[in-house]
């Protein structure tokens, strides 16, 4: 997967670090049908110890929006909009997402789907971000910056891309095997008898 050119998403990326900048970012994202969410959290190298969530991004394929949590915190404009079951919110492995999110605030989320249960009906047993990327659009997804620092006063221009990449990436990944779904152009696996759901995790 090394060898595979790097995905990188090309749109605008826009930081946020005030609630009226979230009000204006919704305002936005509300227009949408669909978008991409992740979250991240500054590692923690002390036994015990953990952070809450520093950044929240959530994107359209043309534009991501980078909500610094450790700024905001979670505000009633985002509750309302992870409750919104209107809007779908596409990420990856949400179920430790919601978990985070709900030291910050409690909130019920609606209208998500995680990747991760969505893809095995096409076949697709890969779990991570990068692999099941690879799979669809032969380009690799950057983990550099995974671990670094994210409640620094200033995120560098390579946070800004890792963390816009993957909320974009997750978004892509939803359109392409809708778009695959709705065309019939695969075959599909019978589903699991589990009771996994992809909305309302």
């Amino acid at each position: 997967m090394k060898n595979l050119p790097r995905a990188i998403f090309n749109g605008e990326i826009e930081t946020i670090t005030t609630e009226e900048g979230i009000k204006k970012a919704l305002s936005h994202l509300n227009k949408h049908d669909i978008v991409g969410i992740d979250s991240e959290t500054r590692p923690s190298f002390k036994k015990g110890r953990m952070n809450k969530v520093s950044l929240l991004q959530l994107s359209t394929l043309e534009r991501c929006f980078l909500i610094r949590l450790n700024h905001t915190g979670l505000t009633s404009a985002l509750i309302d909009f992870l409750e919104d079951p209107k809007i779908i919110k596409v990420g990856l492995s949400l179920h430790d997402d919601f978990l985070m999110l709900h030291k910050r605030a409690p909130f019920e989320q609606k209208g998500f789907i995680d990747i991760q249960k969505y893809v095995p009906q096409f076949g697709i047993k890969d779990r991570s971000l990068q692999k099941i990327y690879a799979i669809l659009f032969n380009e690799r997804i950057s983990k550099s910056q995974r671990m670094s620092n994210w409640e620094r006063e200033e995120l560098t221009p390579s946070q800004k891309l890792y963390a816009a990449t993957d909320a974009w990436a997750c978004l892509k990944i939803y359109n392409l095997l809708e778009d695959l779904r709705k065309s019939g152009n695969f075959t599909m696996q019978q589903p699991s008898t589990k009771t996994d759901e992809t909305k309302d995790n």
